[in-house]
């Protein structure tokens, strides 16, 4: 392959030219959409736009970022090293314009979520959206997804991040994770009989799909601990007193994945919804929606212990996903 590299003269000294904004724009779209065709559709060009632009980018940069695997495109090193620098620049650029925008937003914006969603999710949000919008106020409400819904009902809250419920509750999907079973990983809990479980209250979602999965293999349990907060379900589990269901995202240090091979069987995805409240300024509603994609794109996994083998199917066009067994660090 045949690359080319762009230099400018100033005052007779070689300069390399400055990378592009909509070219960085364009790279990040493809890293998070998946593929060339989806982040066409996202940055509102035609494939054949987006392929010349990662082809000049590419020249730009003087390496190849891109490697065929498959049917599918994944990343190089080296494009795994500047999709780091390239969300850098982009968020300087969005914080740059927002700080000379005389039209920038201002106001009051109530949101809620869940404290397992706000332990994991809301630093990003949060420091995306106020480098943005310095001038808007959040208010934040940390409850139960069905508190949360009933609150929105209410006109209490402007935008919610739930559990997708389609039964309970109307939200558009934004997020989707494997929920995992998961114990601590210096105890062995999750080998007594009847089995110790931690969970939220009865009508939590989670706690269901948890005693029916238990149900379904007959696996006799005992729910010991009952909590809306994360916190305590999580100390639960590392203390060892328990085993809970968690998503991939809310897995902390000292935790140990279980499988059908530990006789937990398999758990449906966790999916992360979006509520909106009608009446909303557009301007508003929309840039905390965007900041809040754009976050939950950008969340990994916690990186899994080192003894551990690298996932053979690992594609760094996607977040890497623990696999059953996996033991996070301990603290």
């Amino acid at each position: 392959m045949f690359l080319m590299i762009s230099i400018n003269i100033h005052d007779g000294v070689a300069m390399p030219a400055p990378l592009d904004i909509d070219q960085l724009r364009t790279f990040a779209a493809i890293v998070d959409a998946g593929s060339f065709t989806r982040a066409a559709e996202s940055v509102h060009k035609t494939q054949s736009a987006v392929s010349m632009q990662m082809r000049r980018l590419e020249e730009r940069i003087g390496k190849p970022l891109f490697v065929k695997d498959g049917r599918s495109n994944r990343l190089t090193e080296d494009g795994e090293k500047l999709l780091v620098y390239a969300r850098r620049m982009l968020r300087l650029n969005e914080e740059t314009l927002a700080a000379f925008d005389e039209n920038r937003l201002e106001g009051l914006i109530r949101i809620g979520t869940p404290d397992d969603y706000a332990d994991r999710y809301l630093p990003e949000i949060i420091a995306r959206f106020a480098k943005s919008n310095p001038n808007v106020e959040l208010y934040i409400v940390c409850e139960s997804s069905n508190d949360l819904g009933e609150k929105m009902a209410r006109g209490e809250l402007d935008i919610a991040l739930v559990t997708h419920n389609p039964r309970l509750r109307q939200s558009e999907v934004v997020r989707t994770e494997p929920l995992y079973w998961v114990t601590s990983a210096s105890h062995t809990a999750h080998e007594t009989t009847p089995l110790p479980l931690a969970v939220g209250r009865r009508n939590c979602q989670w706690r269901q799909l948890a005693c029916a999965a238990l149900d379904s293999v007959d696996r006799e349990y005992q729910i010991l601990f009952t909590s809306w907060s994360s916190t305590v379900v999580a100390s639960a589990v590392l203390a060892g007193l328990a085993v809970s269901l968690l998503p991939e995202a809310a897995l902390r240090p000292g935790m140990r994945i279980l499988s059908p091979a530990d006789g937990f069987p398999p758990l449906a995805p966790a999916q992360i919804g979006i509520m909106r409240r009608p009446g909303v300024p557009a301007s508003l509603m929309n840039a905390i929606t965007q900041h809040i994609s754009a976050s939950l794109d950008n969340i990994t996994p916690m990186p899994i212990a080192a003894k551990e083998e690298v996932d053979p199917g690992y594609q760094p066009l996607r977040s890497a996903r623990l696999r059953p067994g996996h033991m996070m660090p301990g603290w």
